[in-house]
């Protein structure tokens, strides 16, 4: 006898009792997801899903396999050791949660590690969890890393399956091929099944974007609000952005060669954000943008170097001074 595939819905487990998820004027929730790995810069995605969380009611609907979907070979999961025994480890998960906002207005929202394996499956059961909460509207975040300077507001794009519910979020301008996400064929799928789904990708300079950039998680959300009508608390994470731009201008004060590679990167942005009402792109017109490693690479090294130094410093006897966390 064949050997039968696997039904969708093993591919996670529901919370009992399952919260409320519908509104009180009867509509359905919408639906953000949030996945971290490909498009992660900054961990903006990753800080935005845990603010929502913290910050707000929230409830576990539901809670996907991690054996099912995730290769541990290839992301290998963190063990903690005694010196003597293992005591613990962290696996990655991938859950959905129904949250509401500030005013009580729920909606859902699907967060944790990007699957490896699997990917229609997962999206498809995924699909058919929305058709049974009633999911009206989907949206993806993600963040990029991008030729654009920690001295600006971050910028962000938007796409879906229907664009003229993005209002005067601006698009990319440009066609492409790129590698897939999780995320992306999540949206692209979603959009085939007559669901309005779209997309947000915020920018974040590339030169932090191994390190935590809370600015561009308010900025996701910010327009996930605006997106989904929804009243999203973002004072906590804007003042975690500010206390994050005056460590690196205090890394980068001082030093006259990144004080200019970060001036070309102010102009570079300004000349953009003034061609914006032209609906140029950031990404359009290859001729007039510098290249982003020439402009930013020596600005990375210097600020890896002041990490690097600030850590050794740290680790010396009798100082308690604060760390950089850039």
């Amino acid at each position: 006898m064949d050997e039968q595939p696997a039904r969708n819905d093993a591919l996670y487990e529901l919370a009992f009792p399952a919260p409320q998820v519908t509104r009180a004027d009867g509509t359905g929730p919408v639906l953000i997801h949030a996945l971290e790995g490909f498009a992660d810069a900054g961990h903006a995605v990753a800080l935005a899903a845990a603010h929502l969380r913290d910050s707000l009611e929230s409830e576990l609907v539901a809670t996907f396999s991690s054996d099912e979907l995730m290769d541990y070979r290839s992301r290998r999961p963190t063990i903690s050791f005694s010196g003597e025994t293992f005591t613990e480890v962290e696996m990655p998960a991938l859950t959905l949660h129904a949250i509401r906002d500030n005013s009580g207005k729920g909606f859902l929202l699907l967060a944790g590690a990007e699957p490896d394996l699997r990917w229609e499956q997962f999206v498809d059961a995924v699909r058919r969890l929305s058709d049974r909460l009633g999911v009206t509207d989907v949206i993806g975040l993600n963040a990029i890393p991008m030729a654009v300077p920690h001295t600006r507001p971050p910028s962000i794009t938007a796409h879906g399956s229907d664009p003229d519910a993005l209002g005067d979020l601006p698009r990319w301008g440009s066609a492409m091929k790129l590698p897939a996400s999780a995320s992306m064929l999540l949206e692209l799928r979603m959009g085939e099944h007559d669901y309005r789904a779209s997309g947000l990708s915020v920018h974040v300079p590339h030169y932090l974007a191994q390190t935590n950039y809370p600015a561009a998680s308010a900025r996701l959300l910010s327009a996930v609000a605006e997106l989904a009508g929804l009243d999203l608390p973002l004072a906590a994470l804007e003042s975690a952005a500010e206390k994050v731009r005056a460590q690196v201008d205090t890394e980068v004060e001082g030093n006259s060669e990144i004080e200019s590679v970060v001036a070309a990167l102010e102009t570079q942005y300004d000349t953009f954000t003034q061609a914006a009402e032209e609906r140029a792109s950031l990404l359009a017109a290859e001729e007039s943008l510098p290249s982003g490693d020439e402009l930013g690479a020596e600005l990375e090294r210097f600020l890896a170097e002041q990490a690097a130094e600030q850590t050794s410093k740290d680790d010396e006897p009798g100082d308690e001074g604060p760390q950089s966390s850039i």
